[in-house]
């Protein structure tokens, strides 16, 4: 018989959506006949803590302590009443099951405010008045929670955090000292309601294998204060670590004391290790054939297993995410106002996928290249691709999707975008791409009328010497030309920006946010955020930090978590004095405002004046107006309706061509729009034959004297690519 397996989801990742790690394990594992069940305990853990019977023990334990509470925190304690009076129905709100309540929100006679909502005196009446109620009113429940969330932070743990919880003993956590002291001392309020859910949702198991995943920092703590109580009450079954921050961080693991707590640690794709693990329960192998494994030897040491010789299960076997006994209906849709790619991530429920393992670039000089999850490639085709989007809108109901890919290929997204839109599936999504010239006018339009809504990219540093040294394999020009692509799309652009590369100069960090200046200006890119430079231990740069002119100064490894490391940048500028004003200037070109200030408006000392143009993004888009020229192999594709002919009969032809969203109108001869009008419905990508460039030459060639070349040159043809008309490069 199959072991019973239980993934969890130690507290706290997401609010609106489940991290997918143990959803894609949970299809895997039946799929090869195992019993699998799976616990999101972060979103339990809110919900139980955040509803009125939640917030009156809150209360209470507080006014029971003997600690002395500041000023702020007693204004909260004198408004419990309606803090516990409203909560419930503010979580319904959130959770979308009650949708009239907005009215009384928006209000503001209805929540109790505290220090959150100073941020409305702040913030320019224009935000707001282009938010509609709804949103507005999601907008004051998240502060609302907020509010809370820095009580519980002031008062009961500081720990605490809506999508991490005690995640600074857990980050650059070299050794296991803070955390084992942690774990032995007396659990907090919100470690016993963590645990308290865990007893209650285990109840009626009895799993053979336990298996937590540890995406983040923020996990690690509760994972490991799980795996503490269900070693006690499962003393017989194995306890698993597994998930993104045990791949990045404890790949020299050699600390015994974290086997006091699980049996294995697992890294990279946990397909196969837990599968070997499974066979050493069932009795069909032994420690001796595990697959990236380490476990605590016999003479209590801490020793790496990798002597599996079965490949890794491919991208296509690992399958779709199995959401089944997860309670999809109760997660939150919250709205951070600051950030409209932030709304994405936090407004509205997700179904998360991987359209391909790995990264086909691989070579950012920044990034963990050297790890498996990062450096496998592997795709998988569209059609499987697209059969699993089904499978997951027929389960969760939902058709939104969030591809998590490192970076999405585009054309992997081409054959994805057609083949969704063969099937005439209705379906929303978004991902993460690089900015690079593939990303062409007439593909940024494809992926647009398949449901793309947005793309987040990196633009990094905006330095061409940067770039170059980061080994970005974009430019300034790509990247412009690219946004620009998605933007006229109708694709909502998201940049992740870099500030403190090694070398980074003061003239490079003031053009970088020139260049961001002009993007945001010219309405190319509506999202971004200022990440600091991180060195990490798997990256080329932490391979080789001479390289890249900078010196390596700690941590000193003791046994633990080893990634992200400090270091010494003597050729670079003071990267810290640039932070708050980077991201004060980014927070007001995102809003519309300040762009004709002077650049050092934003800081609080003089910065050197920018040696950009003024028309840098202009002069950058020249190519992109110009016509792009089209191969005989390229498909030719109509993204619009039929065509409406007034009377054929007559020498002068007025058509109206019709899209979902908008109508064109041209005077055409009667010969020119009779062709047209049996042209146009067999370049519909739903036809089976595709038509080329060059079988559409021949097709006019038939019943015309002119060239085509020229006649694609005319305004009247011109007209028809800029409404639906597009070619698509073939593989």
């Amino acid at each position: 018989m199959k072991a019973e397996v239980l993934l969890i989801t130690p507290p706290l990742t997401q609010l609106n959506t489940p991290y997918p790690g143990t959803a894609y394990l949970n299809y895997f594992l039946k799929s090869q006949g195992y019993h699998a069940s799976q616990l999101d305990l972060g979103l339990d853990l809110i919900l139980s803590v955040f509803s009125s019977s939640g917030l009156g023990q809150v209360f209470n334990y507080l006014e029971e302590s003997s600690e002395a509470l500041s000023l702020k925190a007693k204004k909260t304690l004198a408004l419990r009443k309606d803090y516990q009076s409203t909560i419930d129905a503010v979580i319904i709100f959130l959770q979308n099951k009650d949708l009239t309540l907005a009215q009384r929100i928006f209000s503001r006679t209805y929540l109790p405010e505290g220090d959150r909502f100073k941020i409305l005196d702040e913030l320019s009446s224009e935000i707001f008045g282009k938010m509609a109620v709804q949103d507005f009113a999601r907008f004051l429940a998240t502060l609302f929670l907020e509010d809370l969330g820095d009580f519980i932070r002031e008062n009961l743990d500081a720990g605490f955090g809506f999508s991490r919880y005690k995640e600074k003993i857990s980050v650059a956590a070299s050794s296991f000292d803070f955390l084992d002291d942690a774990l032995q001392a007396e659990p907090s309020f919100l470690d016993l309601k963590m645990l308290e859910i865990l007893g209650d949702q285990v109840s009626e198991l009895n799993p053979q294998l336990i298996a937590l995943s540890i995406p983040f920092p923020g996990n690690l703590y509760g994972g490991l204060k799980c795996a503490q109580y269900l070693g006690k009450r499962f003393p017989e079954s194995a306890i698993v670590l597994g998930g993104g921050y045990v791949n990045t961080e404890l790949r020299e693991l050699c600390d015994p004391r974290l086997f006091d707590y699980v049996d294995f640690v697992c890294l990279d794709d946990g397909e196969l290790p837990l599968t070997q693990i499974l066979k050493v329960l069932e009795g069909e192998s032994d420690l001796s054939n595990l697959s990236r494994t380490f476990l605590l030897n016999d003479v209590g040491e801490v020793e790496y297993v990798n002597t599996c010789q079965q490949e890794d299960f491919s991208h296509l076997e690992t399958g779709v995410p199995d959401y089944t006994g997860l309670d999809l209906e109760n997660y939150l849709s919250i709205i951070e106002l600051a950030n409209p790619m932030h709304r994405l991530w936090n407004d509205g429920r997700w179904n998360k996928m991987t359209l391909a393992h790995g990264c086909y670039w691989k070579r950012c000089s920044f990034c963990d290249v050297t790890l498996d999850y990062i450096e496998r490639y592997a795709e998988a085709p569209a059609k499987i691709l697209v059969d699993r989007m089904v499978k997951l809108m027929e389960q969760t109901r939902v058709s939104g999707f969030h591809f998590v890919d490192e970076a999405a290929p585009p054309s992997l997204l081409q054959d994805l975008a057609e083949e969704i839109l063969v099937r005439g599936i209705k379906v929303s999504w978004w991902t993460n791409v690089r900015f690079e010239r593939a990303f062409t006018k007439d593909l940024c339009r494809l992926l647009s009328a398949s449901g793309c809504i947005a793309v987040s990219g990196g633009l990094e540093v905006a330095s061409e010497r940067l770039l170059r040294k980061m080994k970005k394999g974009t430019g300034i020009t790509q990247v412009c030309q690219s946004t620009k692509a998605f933007s006229d799309a109708g694709i909502m652009v998201h940049a992740y920006l870099m500030y403190g590369f090694p070398t980074e100069t003061a003239q490079e960090t003031i053009d970088s946010l020139e260049v961001v200046r002009q993007l945001f200006k010219e309405k190319m890119i509506d999202s971004g955020f200022w990440h600091r430079f991180a060195l990490t231990a798997h990256s080329p740069i932490g391979k080789d930090p001479d390289s890249y002119d900078v010196k390596i100064t700690g941590p000193e490894f003791a046994g633990f978590a080893k990634n992200e490391l400090s270091h010494e940048d003597p050729l670079g500028c003071d990267h810290d004095f640039f932070s708050e004003g980077l991201k004060k200037a980014l927070f007001n070109y995102m809003h519309g405002l300040g762009f004709e200030e002077e650049l050092d408006f934003w800081f609080k000392d003089k910065v050197p004046q920018t040696s950009h143009d003024n028309h840098l993004i202009r002069q950058r888009l020249q190519d992109f107006y110009k016509a792009v020229k089209v191969f005989d192999k390229d498909r030719v594709l109509w993204l619009g309706g039929d065509v409406l002919i007034d009377d054929l009969n007559k020498p002068q032809c007025e058509l109206t061509f019709v899209s979902k969203s908008k109508e064109l109108t041209l005077s055409a001869p009667a010969a020119l729009a009779e062709w047209l009008y049996h042209l146009l419905p067999q370049l519909r990508i739903e036809n089976d034959d595709a038509i080329t460039y060059g079988e559409l030459k021949e097709y006019y060639a038939q019943y015309f004297d002119d060239d085509f070349e020229s006649f694609k040159e005319s305004q009247f043809w011109q007209c028809l690519e800029d409404f639906a008309l597009i070619y698509l490069r073939r593989r």
